[in-house]
């Protein structure tokens, strides 16, 4: 459990680092907003479709029931949000932000009972599996920083939220679910999978590339191009 719960946490690390390379440079983000909207978007849409789905599938014949139903939910909520929650136009950005917030915090969190899974197989195996996820967690934590400064939060409040959705939710997952990842059939690990992958789908290609379709700037389409690389890369390190 301990080896699970320290790999966990040095994902959570990772992410922190992502938020502090970041923060020093507030009004360059701020200024390049679209760009990292359009990497955060070819991330997003990419990893589902390259990974989560894929091994969703491979785990259960149900996985189209919860790719519906985490992109349905996200859906929801984000209608919510702009109907309730940011009904004034004083607030109305902070959607940009909140959603991606809930999205990438259940996939974090579902991270956390990936690490038990793997490591309750055997140490290797979860090493394997934590080198492919660890990777990813620097680019997730420049993203929700990124998204929620370019949202209108104040800076120190950006910060907290990210490290709580993107950062301290994985091991806190890993912590929960090891002492019951022996009763975690591989049908309900594909199911959570399946539905984390149609949230952040939904982030991506709903939520986050319409805001950048009608941006002035010039190469937006290179930032999308470059999160697909990433997401690409982690990808492929996470099989080899």
């Amino acid at each position: 459990m301990w080896l699970a719960v320290t790999v966990s946490i040095l994902g959570a690390l990772v992410t922190m680092s992502g938020v502090l390379a970041v923060r020093d440079r507030e009004a360059w983000a701020l200024a390049n907003k679209a760009y990292f909207i359009s990497f955060a978007a070819g991330i997003l849409i990419s990893v589902p479709l390259l990974h989560l789905i894929p091994e969703a599938f491979a785990l259960t014949s149900s996985a189209a029931f919860g790719l519906f139903a985490g992109y349905f939910l996200l859906h929801m909520l984000d209608r919510f949000v702009a109907t309730k929650v940011c009904d004034r136009p004083s607030r109305a950005a902070y959607a940009l932000g909140l959603v991606p917030l809930v999205g990438i915090g259940f996939h974090s969190f579902l991270d956390g009972i990936i690490y038990s899974v793997g490591f309750s197989v055997g140490a290797m195996t979860g090493l394997l599996m934590a080198l492919g996820m660890v990777l990813h967690e620097f680019p997730e934590g420049v993203v929700t920083y990124t998204l929620l400064l370019c949202s209108g939060y104040a800076p120190r409040r950006a910060m907290m939220l990210t490290l709580l959705a993107a950062a301290f939710s994985t091991p806190l997952g890993t912590v929960l679910s090891y002492p019951l990842v022996e009763r975690l059939e591989p049908p309900i690990l594909g199911f959570l999978l399946s539905l984390s992958a149609g949230a952040l789908l939904y982030v991506g290609a709903t939520h986050l590339l319409p805001q950048t379709t009608g941006s002035r700037e010039r190469f937006t389409w290179w930032a999308l191009l470059g999160g697909v690389a990433v997401a690409a890369a982690i990808t492929l390190a996470s099989q080899s």
